[in-house]
């Protein structure tokens, strides 16, 4: 017995002081954290130690990609990516940044999607009236059809529809990295991810500087201008850009309306969470219990105390800036993962699958306004 004890106890040991001299490996970690607080602590300073190098890294180009934006005016999201890409070296050959980038490429992602719930109220969607939200969630679902049809028709099958379909729909970038984060995957998701969010960015940019003039050619007034803008352009900030170019009243409504379509993120990927999980367990590939995504729980979560109005507006704007800043750091952080070559190969198919989705969706709700008023 004493023989026994007298092993375990070398064990132990020799577990302490694996983790003390040198980086273990899961299994070793977990391992370690059965004995003891000493050992948690040691652990715990392995994990930082090794998701550190890549998570600081992501985060100077977060910066780096946010003062570029700041100054010369072009999509933060955008700069971040391309900055990004230029350092993919740091994710190469097994390097000591390729854990903390592929944890801000996920977890960091998750979280600022999470916190986008701090932007929405119910009120701000009560107060849309039923036309206005019934266009919403008839032009997202519209155009999620509408780029799953096209892309298989395309022969760039039914995920890369669902996903072009759902950033285009929703709410550009974020709505991309929020789908693609619950899509199954492949060995082409991150290329598809990057290629999307770059090309839902571009369209966006482009959206904010000609769909006012589109608006002005129609004759909308300024309520009706809003709620095209809003329910067309990609991303929020070109939402906001593109509105109060045009006046105060258009900029409030396009706001509503744009987060109304972020608000649509919820359903889409609770329902897109649900089919994949079917599919999958028929194929046998995962459990059989369905769990939501815990990050759309906390976006619910969000909206709710949001719309209760007892959170204070510094610390609104601050969960906001903080949401940003995740999103803009797992860009940088995909960007890193990413190569031009292998955005090179992806083709003109996809190209202009996002481009019809893109022309269908302001056909769509420019008819529906016209109607509407």
């Amino acid at each position: 017995m004493g023989n026994k004890k007298h092993g375990h106890d070398e064990v132990i040991d020799k577990s302490l002081k694996h983790v003390d001299t040198e980086i273990p490996t899961e299994e070793q970690i977990h391992e370690a954290e059965k004995y003891g607080f000493h050992s948690q602590v040691q652990a715990a300073r392995v994990r930082f130690d090794k998701y550190f190098p890549g998570v600081l890294a992501a985060i100077t180009v977060a910066a780096a990609a946010t003062f570029l934006s700041d100054h010369y005016g072009a999509p933060t999201m955008l700069f971040a990516l391309l900055i990004g890409m230029a350092f993919r070296f740091l994710s190469e050959d097994e390097g000591r940044a390729l854990v903390g980038i592929q944890f801000a490429s996920t977890t960091v992602l998750r979280i600022g999607v999470a916190l986008l719930g701090m932007r929405i109220t119910l009120g701000q969607i009560q107060s849309l009236g039923i036309k206005p939200i019934a266009m919403v969630f008839f032009s997202v679902l519209l155009t999620i059809l509408f780029g799953l049809a096209l892309s298989k028709i395309m022969g760039r099958g039914k995920r890369f529809g669902v996903l072009t379909g759902g950033s285009v729909g929703i709410c550009g970038a974020s709505a991309a990295l929020a789908i693609s984060a619950i899509l199954p995957q492949h060995e082409y998701s991150e290329r598809n991810t990057i290629f999307t969010v770059i090309s839902v960015t571009a369209l966006s940019t482009i959206a904010m500087i000609a769909y006012p003039v589109v608006a002005h050619w129609f004759g909308l007034d300024h309520q009706a201008a809003g709620i095209f803008l809003g329910g067309t352009i990609h991303d929020v900030a070109q939402v906001v850009g593109a509105g109060y170019s045009v006046s105060e009243q258009t900029g409030d409504t396009a706001t509503v309306i744009k987060l109304l379509r972020v608000a649509m993120l919820v359903p889409t990927v609770f329902i897109l969470s649900l089919i994949f999980h079917t599919r999958n367990q028929k194929e046998g590939n995962v459990p059989k219990r369905f769990l939501l995504p815990p990050f759309i729980i906390f976006f619910v979560v969000f909206v709710g105390i949001n719309s209760l109005g007892i959170v204070p507006k510094p610390a609104t704007q601050f969960i906001n800036d903080t949401s940003r800043w995740c999103l803009v750091t797992a860009i940088g952080a995909l960007g890193m993962k990413t190569s031009l070559k292998s955005l090179f190969e992806v083709g003109w198919k996809p190209v202009s699958i996002m481009i019809a989705e893109t022309v269908f969706l302001a056909a769509l709700v420019l008819g529906s306004v016209i109607w509407m008023s």
